[in-house]
């Protein structure tokens, strides 16, 4: 029981400690559209340290004013996911006369500066 809970604890505290880093997103080939405000998404320390990468694909529903309105997530590490969905929901697209949905691909990476 001990070892569990000081393994729980690590975790915790790992997870208090969040960092920030390069994490290389792309638009894809059949996007219509260019993001002309990029935010990256967090990578904890916790997921870092622990090996957790992939790529997180993304579809983001774009209104007519480059708003992103709705990101549905079509694959990649639900734990990844979450931090790759909320940093696009802060993105900004150029206006265009309707609304489009546009793929967003994430790769994550510890190993990336």
């Amino acid at each position: 029981m001990g070892i569990r809970l000081s393994v729980l604890l690590a975790a915790v505290a790992l997870l208090c400690c969040l960092s920030s880093i390069s994490v290389h997103a792309q638009n894809a080939p059949k996007s219509r559209r260019k993001a002309v405000v990029m935010v990256e998404p967090e990578y904890p320390t916790v997921l870092k340290t622990g090996h957790f990468e992939g790529q997180v694909r993304l579809d983001a529903t774009v209104l007519a004013n480059g708003t992103v309105s709705k990101v549905d997530i079509k694959g990649g590490n639900p734990m990844l996911c979450q931090y790759a969905a909320k940093a696009v929901m802060h993105w900004k697209y150029t206006p265009g006369p309707a609304q489009t949905v546009e793929e967003v691909i994430f790769n994550f990476n510890p190993n990336n500066p």
